[in-house]
């Protein structure tokens, strides 16, 4: 059961076969090919999952990276950081802190022209936005 008392079959039933890959056994889309890649939309990213709030659209910012980066979560507590070793390197895994689902990675110290210098590198399978009502698409 995760944190929020589903099953795996329960998950399997939510979520597509794309979404599950990635939210529940910690898969990665290709890049370039994520619905959020290039939105430019105002608004709050949730959880695909859980629906949680995670990252606001002011924090995001294109990295050039293949995923929609942001620099910061909208508060601590709705990520939980994790140390993954896989694939033969150091990363620090982005995990929601509501359903304990997959989001991305983060990384640190790049030299990103943000408060944080921080890259959230999230997949846009595991989000869904909830756009400021009346904002188009630019």
């Amino acid at each position: 059961m995760s944190p929020n008392g589903k099953s795996d079959e329960q998950w399997r039933e939510q979520l597509t076969r794309d979404e599950y890959r990635v939210l529940r056994e910690g898969g990665t889309e290709a890049p370039w090919k994520g619905e959020y890649v290039d939105e430019k939309r105002t608004g709050v990213y949730r959880c695909r999952a859980c629906g949680s709030e995670l990252f606001a659209s002011d924090t995001k910012f294109d990295s050039h990276c293949g995923w929609p980066s942001f620099w910061t979560p909208m508060a601590g507590e709705k990520v939980r950081l994790l140390e993954d070793v896989s694939l033969g390197m150091k990363r620090t895994e982005v995990r929601c802190a509501n359903c304990d689902s997959h989001l991305g990675h983060v990384f640190y110290g790049e030299g990103w022209d943000n408060p944080e210098d921080a890259r959230f590198c999230i997949n846009s399978i595991s989000l869904t936005l909830e756009p400021v009502s009346g904002d188009a698409a630019e």
